[in-house]
């Protein structure tokens, strides 16, 4: 097939031989087999910013770092560098994640390189050497269900001592091929330690996958892995061999709001009180 504009540089640089189809177009790429030497690959072609449906949540960019002070203040002012920069980062966090989660054990897709927004990877096949299916795509037995999701528990939590959490897992980004689930699509991952919503998107991927799996093993819906998982994170007890039960007792205690709003009051109180000695010693000045 023709060579499509953005793919061109990487067969001028030799490391794209011939372009044999299209994969797949999706909310923020396409996607195209390629053959690269003897293999067979694919080449995800990020689309334009204002070509894409899927927006840069800031929800999603917190906690990532950036190269240097400079960039992050051009990035929070949304100048013309700014968004450039801001772009830039959101197409490397998909590269980024992909070759950590990858050194982790996370089944996801082995990267080749990112060349001009493009991102060279592994082509994730079926038992057949076919593109393998999405989940969403796949009927499953209970058996099955009921063992791919607690392959999918496994690799989550693998992400998360990693340090990341997908954000937007769903049974669309994961793909299935002959020995199971294969994570794919990871632009929006969240950095677990310096995300403010990190619990509720972990939360959130876990009940994705539950819900799905739970509709061919309704046991499943019972289970609670996301509070169980995040509650072993952050008390520092979570391994990538932690052995998960599915049950979290939840607190009945309820909320001390008292003396969480005279700790409050206090800090403001002592803020107000650096402020104005701030304010006489430069009036003494």
């Amino acid at each position: 097939m023709k060579v499509p504009k953005r793919l061109q540089p990487l067969v001028d640089y030799g490391m794209v031989d011939e372009i044999l189809s299209q994969l797949m177009s999706g909310k923020e790429a396409q996607v195209y087999v390629v053959r690269c030497g003897s293999a067979i690959r694919c080449a995800k072609v990020y689309k334009e910013s204002n070509q894409r449906s899927f927006k840069q949540a800031v929800q999603y960019q917190e906690g990532r770092k950036v190269k240097n002070s400079r960039q992050a203040r051009a990035m929070g002012k949304r100048s013309r560098y700014g968004q450039k920069e801001s772009e830039e980062a959101w197409l490397n966090a998909e590269v980024d994640a992909l070759y950590r989660l990858a050194a982790a054990g996370v089944r996801v897709p082995e990267p080749f390189g990112f060349v001009d927004g493009v991102l060279l990877m592994e082509l994730v096949t079926d038992a057949e050497g076919n593109a393998a299916p999405r989940l969403n795509d796949v009927s499953l037995s209970e058996e099955t269900a009921i063992e791919y999701h607690r392959i999918m528990m496994a690799e989550i939590v693998r992400m998360l001592c990693a340090g990341l959490i997908h954000g937007d897992l769903s049974p669309f980004n994961v793909l299935v091929d002959e020995k199971g689930p294969v994570i794919i699509d990871l632009p929006q991952a969240v950095n677990a330690a310096g995300n403010n919503s990190a619990a509720m998107m972990l939360e959130r991927d876990v009940d994705n996958m539950t819900t799905h799996f739970g509709s061919f093993a309704p046991a499943l819906l019972k289970t609670d892995y996301g509070k169980e998982i995040w509650a072993l994170y952050t008390s520092g007890k979570l391994q990538p061999s932690s052995k998960l039960t599915g049950y979290f007792e939840r607190s009945t205690v309820d909320a001390d709001v008292v003396t969480v709003m005279q700790v409050i009051d206090h800090a403001r109180e002592e803020e107000n009180a650096r402020r104005l000695r701030e304010l006489a010693a430069k009036e003494m000045e």
